[in-house]
């Protein structure tokens, strides 16, 4: 198999057609197939690498990103994509672990990529519009595309074989690689072109407004397929999004919660025509009902939800945007839910022995099918844990309604057990933001004598608002069972995030702990 044979089958079937837009510049199918048959044979015959070999990227959102992950794809090598705000010694590490042979970087990069790279490690430097190349890098991008030979490439490998290594979970310790392999890439793109409301069309317009290296780029490879454009955003703001969409008449996208938010909270976003938009897909993250709300007001009956994570590939669950209109009409429970089992993927909550658990009963989600991954790269013990009898185990608690509807209510590490009872951090953040006055809100477990730990919330109020600790206290416990309620409010300007744009927890719960003789969790 080769996943590169369907870019050069669309290039057949529509050579002309546009197949990625990034700023100014535009590919046509015929010219990104050409461009990745040059660039896959100039890493096998100029830089000498092998079916199997990784090649590193990291880089700001551009088009060549594109080109590199379909050049890898034809040649059968191993893609690493890094995430473009890590710091020169988990660069290091990724290197190191993965065993990249090249790094493609960009000129933003060069120096952390210098001082990352080890002995035999070949640099790449993708050539930004003023021509910058920096005088240590051996070889530039475009000479190393312009210099491959133009005829097809298209390496046979096997489904087993590695495709991307994944590097995730950064924020909660060393980062692991993911190894999905071609099989996995290929189960996922059919898995998205059985959607009947997001599958990729040749009039689909999808923004890429994230970063392609991650859950925003999943998608390439059904669009390609599809013979739809790709629209990427080099820089996102929620200004850069609405201009697109109007601009561009985009008609799918997909953001993670944080994106979202900015997007509602823009001046003058129900103002703008974003009616072209048939598809805004929401991941990563949980989302409060009340946020729900307000993205069906703003993008209509367009909206979706899907759970899932670098060990499932691709989308394990969702809820589909009819779904999401009729819950938002007559059925609120289900604003919490993220959706039932997608297509071929198997979901179930288990308890502690692995038995499947009644309905409504909170227990640890455990997925299975042909997307899921089966290990982490150099991480056997890891992997032992991780991927049992089949079945991915997520670290995620949730339950399931009478009707197959998944409700996730906590990461395992994240739970507070306070005077022996479990609390679970979203479900107190949901109340709090039904509240008019709060922005933003996070809630973490913080050493307590007598309880062991106790709920804090660290709340960003909303513009004009002065909300007060009693009245936020309150407010939940109204909702919520009174041992669920905040023990205590902070307020802050604003709350951190990780390097994919989501709420970093553990920073806000970091500094609680620090001089504790004992950790909760």
């Amino acid at each position: 198999m080769n996943l590169g044979t369907y870019l050069a089958r669309s290039a057949r079937h529509w050579p002309d057609r546009t197949a990625l837009v990034c700023g100014e510049r535009t590919w046509t199918y015929r010219e990104l197939d050409q461009r990745t048959d040059r660039l896959a044979a100039a890493l096998i015959d100029g830089l000498g690498l092998r079916p199997g070999d990784a090649v590193a990227s990291l880089a700001w959102n551009c088009g060549e990103l594109v080109e590199i992950e379909f050049a890898l794809y034809k040649a059968g090598l191993v893609r690493v994509p890094v995430n473009a705000r890590l710091g020169a010694e988990e660069l290091r590490h990724v290197l190191r672990d993965s065993g990249a042979r090249v790094l493609v970087h960009d000129a933003a990069h060069d120096d952390d990529a210098s001082a990352a790279a080890g002995p035999g490690q070949v640099r790449v430097l993708l050539d930004s519009p003023g021509g910058h190349r920096a005088a240590e890098t051996p070889v530039g991008y475009d000479d190393l595309v312009a210099g491959g030979d133009p005829r097809p490439v298209a390496v046979e490998v096997g489904a087993d074989d590695p495709a991307v290594l994944n590097y995730t979970s950064g924020s909660t310790g060393a980062l692991k690689a993911a190894v999905q392999t071609f099989g996995n890439r290929l189960a996922n793109m059919r898995k998205q072109l059985m959607s009947p409301e997001s599958r990729p069309r040749p009039d689909t317009r999808y923004l890429a407004c994230g970063p392609i290296t991650h859950a925003t780029g999943m998608v390439l490879l059904s669009g390609v397929f599809g013979g739809s454009t790709t629209h990427v955003l080099r820089s996102w703001s929620p200004a850069a999004f609405l201009d697109a969409v109007e601009q561009e008449r985009i008609t799918a996208t997909f953001l993670v919660p944080a994106m979202l938010t900015a997007v509602l909270d823009h001046p003058g976003a129900a103002e703008r025509d974003l009616s072209s938009l048939t598809s805004v897909r929401i991941g990563g993250a949980p989302v409060p009902p009340q946020r729900l709300r307000a993205a069906v007001a703003l993008f209509g009956p367009v909206v979706a939800l899907g759970y899932g994570l670098a060990e499932t590939t691709s989308v394990v669950a969702g809820l589909a945007g009819d779904e999401l209109a009729a819950a938002v009409e007559g059925d609120p429970e289900l604003l919490r839910s993220c959706g039932r089992a997608a297509y071929d993927s198997e979901v179930r909550v288990v308890g502690e022995d692995g038995a499947d658990l009644p309905p409504r009963e909170i227990g640890e989600i455990v997925v299975r099918g042909p997307d899921c991954v089966t290990r982490y790269w150099n991480e056997p013990e890891l992997s032992a844990s991780a991927f049992r009898d089949g079945w991915v185990h997520t670290g995620d608690l949730a339950w399931m309604r009478e009707d197959g509807y998944l409700f996730i209510v906590d990461r395992k590490k994240d739970m507070i057990i306070s005077g022996g009872f479990n609390i679970y951090c979203t479900e107190v953040e949901a109340a709090l933001h039904e509240h008019p006055a709060v922005q933003e809100a996070c809630v973490v477990g913080v050493p307590d004598e007598r309880w062991g730990e106790a709920v804090l919330a660290v709340v960003v109020p909303r513009l004009g608002h002065r909300p007060t600790e009693q009245e936020l206290i309150a407010f939940c416990a109204e909702r919520l069972g009174r041992f669920k309620k905040p023990r205590s409010v902070e307020f802050v300007a604003g709350l951190p995030l990780n390097r994919n744009g989501k709420l970093d927890r553990k920073a806000v719960r970091e500094p609680h702990w620090a001089g504790a003789d004992r950790r909760v969790n």
